[in-house]
């Protein structure tokens, strides 16, 4: 569940409180018990970096995936239009 920000309008106070994203935001202040709770905007307590899935998987064109790098596509496709490329799987293709 991700930790969201609250400040007071009114007193100041601030706090993190997790929640579900679903969950409607807090509007009471648990210090001076007016309606004047406002959800902040704030950066993620997190950074993405090295050479993980999010940078190297939806690349298109001549960035392949670096997954496929050593495979070859000679085995992959068959001029017969069978599915198994030559009958190595013990079909008559």
């Amino acid at each position: 569940m991700p930790i969201y920000e609250y400040r007071c309008d009114t007193c100041g106070h601030e706090m993190e409180v997790m929640q579900k994203m679903a969950d409607e935001p807090l509007t009471e202040c648990p210090e001076c018990h007016r309606p004047a709770l406002k959800k902040l905007v704030s950066a993620a307590g997190f950074r993405l970096s090295g050479s993980g899935w999010y940078e190297t998987d939806f690349k298109s064109g001549a960035k392949k995936n670096i997954a496929d790098s050593g495979k070859s596509d000679s085995g992959s496709s068959s001029s017969s239009g069978g599915g198994c490329g030559g009958g190595s799987c013990g079909c008559a293709a």
